[in-house]
């Protein structure tokens, strides 16, 4: 039978689709697998079903002889060197679309958590300093109303946009294509900077965008306005982020990715009061988890069967175009 590398737990449930067509070996220990471990293990492998915590560049698709196929638990790939992988003949599919909703809740849950100031809130609730209630005390924006510029305008930034529109928002965007969304007004990246109230960042990482905003680009948003991050951490300059929260440049900050990450416990960052920082959680619910696992899973399983996975992505090697007819293990791709 093939053999299937697993670099993070999955429940076994998950797992029962590979189970009769592989030979799986599964990293259990928690935490983020040891390149150590994945060098000795991948070797032999026809295909592994990676994190996004795996470095995969030329060096591991070098000793991952036999390897084929790479299906990934995660939407984005910026750690999957995918040149190389096409170079090898690695075919790579990936998880998109099933995570977009929790995405945008944890976008909105940021959101309201810093205009609205409710961290320090709980904060000064448990230091004991809740006085009597005083009509000007502890005042934050507002939510409603407010200008929101969507800094990427994929499946994410459409679900952030509807739900904006709930709130009243006027939403403007920034997309790499053209794009007709409705109640909503595209504009340059320097404008949306400029007008925008609260600005969310939900495009992906390449060499296009990392670092693309800096300290010129939070020098143009308004000394009131957030920057809430729920893509990857190096879209953000992090040297220029704590000059412009320490120089009162931007209202605040709310960041579910970061750079580095995980962030150190003594990092500037986490010093001002107005940014608040929480561990890559935006696709952490138990349905968008557990429907990743399920389909980097699937495309797994399609490859092994030598039909089309569920969720290629382009730019790999190609994926198999055939239908397997059998009910034993089939045959692998050449």
């Amino acid at each position: 039978m093939p053999r299937v590398l697993v670099s993070d737990f999955i429940p076994g449930d998950l797992l029962d689709p590979l189970a009769g067509m592989a030979e799986i070996e599964m990293w259990d220990q928690g935490g983020r697998a040891p390149r150590a471990w994945l060098l000795k293990h991948l070797p032999g492998c026809e295909g592994w079903l990676s994190m996004l915590s795996d470095d995969i560049d030329a060096e591991l698709l070098d000793a991952a002889q036999g390897l084929r196929v790479i299906s990934q638990m995660s939407v984005g790939v910026d750690n999957i060197d995918v040149s190389a992988c096409r170079e090898h003949g690695v075919t790579v599919g990936h998880t998109p679309d099933v995570l977009t909703e929790a995405t945008a809740d944890t976008a909105f849950a940021l959101m309201a958590a810093a205009v609205r100031r409710i961290p320090e809130g709980a904060q000064i609730v448990k230091s004991g300093q809740w006085g009597p209630w005083d009509p000007w005390h502890f005042l934050s924006g507002d939510l409603h109303g407010a200008t929101i510029g969507i800094v990427g305008m994929g499946r994410i930034g459409q679900a952030i946009a509807r739900r904006a529109r709930g709130f009243d928002m006027e939403v403007v965007y920034t997309a790499r294509s053209r794009k007709e969304i409705a109640d909503a007004t595209e504009i340059d990246l320097h404008g949306l900077l400029r007008m925008s109230d609260i600005v969310v960042i939900s495009v992906g990482l390449d060499g296009e965008t990392r670092g693309m905003i800096g300290r010129e680009e939070l020098k143009l948003m308004k000394e009131t306005a957030f920057l809430v991050n729920v893509a990857r951490g190096p879209i953000v300059d992090t040297d220029a982020l704590v000059a412009a929260l320490a120089a009162g440049v931007i209202g605040g900050a709310a960041l579910d990715v970061t750079d580095p990450e995980p962030l150190p416990a003594d990092h500037p960052l986490l010093e001002f009061h107005n940014c608040l920082v929480v561990p890559h959680i935006g696709s952490a619910t138990i349905g968008a988890r557990r429907a990743m696992a399920t389909l980097a899973v699937a495309n797994l399983t399609a490859y092994l069967r030598q039909q089309p996975m569920p969720a290629w992505l382009p730019g790999s090697a190609q994926q198999p175009q055939g239908d397997y007819p059998g009910t034993g293990p089939p045959p692998l791709a050449g």
